[in-house]
């Protein structure tokens, strides 16, 4: 084979490796919160969240204040969620029951901001620097 074709050909498998490496370092980091089901249980609304740390640390500890609205955009709850442990790279499915409330009257809930968020021990900025939010019902998820 030309020494021409086997630069190319090395060229060619080296290409897509370079690519890869590019994007990966250009991902976005941060942590991710898709609200990903709500359903009717015992007199409760359970939401199903999947969590996602990208950030690079683990999160030894995660708390949202959290609101939620009807459908007419009254506030109906104000609680705090508690996400525990997030570890990085690894997703998470976190369930909270919230008492006396029927699924099908929430519109919309919304992450009102970091209540706790602990990372190597110590309080962190990081839970809500890097925060994405997500819906995958009708039910919106606002930040």
């Amino acid at each position: 084979m030309p020494l021409i074709h086997r630069l190319f050909a090395i060229a060619l498998l080296a290409t897509p490796g370079v690519t890869q490496a590019q994007s990966s370092e250009t991902a976005p980091l941060g942590l991710s919160l898709e609200l990903n089901a709500v359903q009717d249980v015992d007199g409760a609304c359970r939401f199903t969240f999947v969590a996602k740390n990208d950030t690079g640390v683990a999160i030894d500890k995660a708390i949202f204040e959290t609101v939620i609205f009807d459908t007419s955009g009254g506030v109906v709850r104000l609680s705090l969620f508690d996400f525990r442990e997030l570890p990085e790279g690894r997703p998470r499915v976190r369930q909270f029951d919230v008492p006396a409330m029927a699924c099908g009257s929430i519109a919309q809930t919304l992450i009102n901001g970091t209540s706790t968020c602990i990372v190597n021990g110590a309080e962190s900025d990081l839970c809500g620097d890097r925060l994405t939010l997500s819906s995958r019902i009708t039910v919106k998820l606002l930040g």
